[in-house]
């Protein structure tokens, strides 16, 4: 058995195979609310064989999307359509989660195909929030500093969101901490100024994300899984470093979290990344074999047997895909045939599977 196709359990969860649908924006949501397109986008990867289901960047507050047109969970409302996608997940075999976001600075924006041009206060935006006054690029409007009144609101937004996505079905939760969004713009000291216990030292940036890790542990199961997504570099000196992520990971771990979901960058514009197949799997390498956590690995993933060499190089844990699963959502039933596994097909499709000669 190849090991993409091998289980993985982590706590009382069983993933029937190593490949995740990584959390990727769709801008098809109205007022927050998930609707036929995210039942298909999401359905249709379940059908196709995945093991584990991430929703997009799911938006704990309203002032917390990135655009007007993302997912929510900030209000029970919002639960009806997302038990029915859940339950369409689990029926067919794989398992739901759902990313927790809060877009900080890098708010109130529209679409990319509405041209990604912030949205200003009164015409269809919002004020956005952040660490540090510090805008992320010079064209954006200045964030509003967050006093400790709405620090511990945003701590709030992610429990009470963890209580709704239980409440929706879902078995994993991922808190997104990469990307330039609110608590990476707290983690790294190029978007964190502050001179309170939230900034300066290490041990004062990460503690937003320990306190929202802490809050969503007050009502999200112990035998459930806990995700983190990273950016495990800034890509800038000065910024987050590699070092700093295993230190954090450490961390995480000893807290109960399971995994961690290793991405880069987002923070900054203009930096210079080299973008290749694979190029970020090394972070989760180094995190994984430092810190001991499981890890899960992004970026330029596309083949199956690239899939199935960084797992059985010990790189990895989970391999979570993004644009290939766009291109291909039934990715996993043709990796593997390509890795020579016999993988059960949906029967509404077995007599389009191929028979071996």
């Amino acid at each position: 058995m190849a090991t993409l196709f091998t289980p993985l359990n982590i706590k009382s969860v069983t993933l029937k195979n190593r490949i995740v649908v990584s959390p990727m924006c769709e801008y098809s949501s109205v007022d927050g609310f998930a609707n036929e397109w995210h039942l298909v986008h999401l359905g249709s990867r379940a059908v196709g064989g995945a093991g584990l289901i991430i929703t997009e960047a799911t938006a704990v507050s309203p002032e917390g999307r990135i655009s007007p047109d993302d997912l929510g969970i900030w209000k029970n409302a919002h639960l009806d359509k997302l038990k029915s996608i859940v339950s369409f997940i689990h029926k067919h075999g794989s398992v739901a989660g759902i990313q927790l976001a809060h877009a900080g600075r890098k708010a109130s924006f529209t679409a990319p195909w509405k041209g990604s041009d912030q949205l200003k206060p009164g015409n269809g935006g919002w004020q956005t929030l952040s660490a540090s006054a510090l805008p992320f690029n010079e064209n954006n409007t200045v964030p509003e500093a967050l006093t400790r009144t709405g620090i511990e609101k945003v701590i709030e937004d992610f429990k009470a969101a963890a209580q709704r996505a239980l409440n929706a079905g879902f078995k994993v939760i991922e808190v997104h901490a990469a990307h330039g969004y609110l608590i990476h713009q707290f983690l790294s000291p190029l978007s964190n100024r502050r001179t309170d216990d939230y900034g300066g030292s290490f041990e004062n940036r990460i503690k937003l994300l320990l306190n929202i890790i802490k809050a969503i542990q007050l009502v999200w199961p112990v035998e459930l899984p806990l995700f983190v997504r990273i950016s495990a570099t800034d890509w800038v000196d000065g910024g987050w470093t590699i070092q700093e992520s295993i230190q954090l990971a450490t961390i995480l771990k000893g807290m109960g979290v399971d995994l961690i979901d290793c991405s880069t960058g987002g923070l900054v514009p203009g930096v210079k990344i080299p973008i290749g197949p694979g190029y970020q799997v090394s972070f989760a390498a180094t995190v994984k074999k430092e810190s001991g956590i499981l890890t899960g690995a992004v970026g330029m993933i596309t083949k199956a047997e690239q899939a199935e060499k960084i797992l059985t190089n010990h790189e990895a844990d989970l391999i979570i895909m993004a644009r290939e699963l766009l291109r291909d959502p039934y990715f996993p039933l043709h990796a593997a045939l390509e890795l020579g596994v016999d993988l059960e097909w949906p029967e509404q499709y077995q007599r389009a599977k191929p028979v071996k000669s």
